[in-house]
């Protein structure tokens, strides 16, 4: 551990130090922020890149009075490290350790807890527009990346904040803009002038004395704001703010404290929107990262000397198989497209996108439009695959519902990260997409036990007239052989997957397996468990239900989504209809609550969804010794 860091107890402790003190502290933290995620996986890229912005912002601001929100909140490693949890940095996205986003249950500091992008503004101006009906006197800050800018409610804030006119700074961390040298050289000389007090003083008495000049003072006011617009369009690439109604200060250097420190103190003066643009580079200090940002954007264990992640598994993953698939079923079907929102890399879209860019669309962070736009395309005869997390998928719930299944267009909306996430925690998992999609009409829903069985369902989809979402989790495939002819399955039926008697297990998507192995271990109980692999979630396979149920005293649901209006909802709603006696039905599901982070084996056992767990179900319910077996 650095000298420097360990003097480090809270963001004060940052104000004594120089800049050279600063810059050596910035040296500490990055091999610290390398040695952790290494070991414990994360954020790596966007975390190198803020280093010195975070550290400026602390020493200038004070925290937590001054109210600092991170964009996404996988930029705020080195806020957690100098908001004294630096010792405990180790734990990163560990069970029971620090999370890997802001969290306000574990720091004062943390103002807002943010997961999902482009929502920093929007939370600045609540907490802004807060301080003025209450008010008081510090400052907000909005610290929000490039790729945020993209998401449409982050101009939708910008809007209200020209509007409203409150005090409000917002930082953005530009990584992919560039500027020259020489246009960056005088943007950084107006800047400066235009953040300077004493001239700003002067240009105000200026202003003052020239509107009391009869006739033409306000004119020649208009003609030298006109003059001053016209020079800043010419070298600043900030006037959309400007017209907006927020001043704008930059580009600055964001690896250059004093500018930064120098910048933050200026604007701090102020009482007015202001964004400062703030130029990095993402993956800063790491070879490796700096040339290929986008593999150490998010990223597991991995070797510091070779950047080679460390695998615990060859077997492919959920997500390579819906790329390799969709690649494959494109290149025989041109109306296929492929859309994602900033998450080609994730997705698995890379090698489609790579292969047939011409029917590849990224939209950047932005959702709705992908949905919405997905349906225009499908309304002209296309088939558009909608690739985003089920997390992030929330954010078009209407989008889904009014443009494409009221319409009951063909879009297949393909669900990654399905289920729980692990070390990503409760901003990321995946548990509500089964009870936010299954009570739309026209929706049909899927999920699928083994990556033969995706691939066979992406086939079916997008052989399907009408809307479709397939859920997966963020996992390797079981190991089997996927790459076999294609096979339409029919349309909401399952499939038995074990026979066995008075107790049937009625299990979808990764729960399938777990099912089965609880069947094996409850077999050498002497109890013989029924397992029927669901398939879809919408439409429920009602005749074979309707068999389990009158050949079952206790059927049990398992899902890996929200008890709470999910899949074992949906089959109790259907039996319930059926006035059936004498029967038990169980729902095991997520419970009622954020799920936060940790492993995922640690996580399914905590939330009752692992083989040993239902096994115990199983043991508590009352089974006579004699029973019969039945074939479905």
């Amino acid at each position: 551990m650095g000298k420097l860091l360990e003097k480090i107890n809270g963001p004060q402790d940052l104000k004594a130090l120089s800049e050279p003190e600063l810059e050596a502290l910035a040296k500490e933290i990055r091999e610290l922020l390398l040695h952790t995620v290494s070991q414990t996986g994360g954020h790596l890229a966007p975390n190198l890149g803020v280093v010195e912005l975070t550290l400026a912002l602390h020493a200038i601001f004070d925290s937590p009075r001054d109210q600092i929100v991170w964009d996404v909140g996988h930029q705020a490693y080195i806020h957690k490290m100098v908001t004294g949890r630096w010792d405990r940095f180790e734990t990163l996205r560990q069970y029971k350790g620090l999370s890997g986003f802001p969290k306000p249950e574990e720091s004062e500091h943390d103002i807002f807890g943010t997961g999902h992008s482009s929502t920093s503004i929007s939370a600045a101006v609540g907490l802004a527009k807060a301080r003025d009906l209450k008010g008081e006197k510090h400052k907000v800050i909005a610290v929000i990346g490039d790729g945020s800018m993209t998401g449409g409610m982050a101009f939708e804030a910008l809007n209200h904040l020209g509007q409203l006119q409150t005090d409000l700074i917002i930082v953005l961390n530009d990584n992919e803009m560039s500027i020259s040298k020489n246009v960056g050289a005088l943007s950084r000389y107006l800047t400066r002038l235009k953040l300077s007090p004493r001239l700003r003083k002067i240009k105000a008495e200026v202003e003052e004395m020239l509107h009391r000049i009869p006739r033409v003072g306000k004119v020649t006011v208009q003609y030298l704001r006109k003059f001053e617009d016209a020079l800043n369009y010419l070298v600043i690439p900030g006037m959309l703010f400007e017209d907006l109604g927020i001043t704008y200060v930059g580009p600055i250097d964001g690896h250059n404290i004093a500018d930064l420190k120098e910048s933050f103190a200026h604007v701090k003066a102020l009482n007015k929107p202001v964004l400062v643009h703030v130029l990095t580079v993402k993956g800063k200090g790491y070879p490796l990262a700096e040339v290929n940002p986008q593999k150490f954007h998010g990223t597991g264990p991995f070797q510091v000397a070779t950047g080679r992640k460390i695998e615990s598994s060859k077997a492919v993953t959920y997500t390579e198989v819906v790329g390799k698939t969709l690649v494959n079923l494109a290149k025989q079907d041109e109306r296929i497209i492929a859309v994602t929102a900033a998450m080609a890399d994730g997705t698995g879209l890379l090698d489609f996108a790579k292969q047939l860019p011409e029917r590849f669309i990224d939209v950047g962070i932005a959702e709705e439009h992908a949905v919405t736009m997905a349906a225009g395309m499908a309304k002209k005869g296309f088939r558009p695959v909608v690739c985003i997390y089920s997390t992030f998928l929330q954010r078009a719930y209407d989008q889904i519902l009014h443009d494409v299944c009221l319409q009951n267009l063909p879009v297949l909306f393909m669900l990654d990260r399905a289920g729980l996430v692990g070390q990503d925690g409760p901003t990321h998992h995946g548990v509500f997409d089964l009870s936010y999609l299954r009570h739309i009409p026209n929706l049909t829903l899927m999920a699928p036990k083994d990556e033969a069985e995706l691939k066979d369902m992406i086939f079916t989809a997008l052989h399907h007239d009408g809307p479709v979402a397939i859920r997966y989790p963020k996992r390797d495939g079981m190991g089997i052989r996927y790459n076999t002819p294609y096979q339409q399955l029919a349309i909401g039926r399952g499939e038995i997957a074990r026979f066995g008697e008075k107790v049937a297990l009625i299990a979808i998507g990764s729960m399938v397996n777990t099912a089965l192995e609880a069947a094996k271990r409850l077999e050498s109980d002497g109890i013989s468990c029924t397992v029927m692999n669901a398939r879809f979630a919408k439409p429920l396979d009602e005749a074979l239900l309707y068999k389990l149920a009158i050949t079952h005293q206790h059927l049990i649901t398992i899902e890996e989504n929200v008890a709470a209006g999910g899949f074992g909802t949906a089959v109790l709603e259907y039996l319930n209809r059926q006035n059936l006696p004498n029967l038990s039905v169980k729902i095991l599901g997520i419970p009622d609550q954020f799920v936060p982070h940790g492993s995922n084996d640690q996580l399914l056992r905590d939330c009752g969804l692992d083989a040993e767990s239902i096994v115990k179900v199983v043991r508590g319910l009352d089974i006579p010794l004699t029973c019969m077996s039945v074939r479905i």
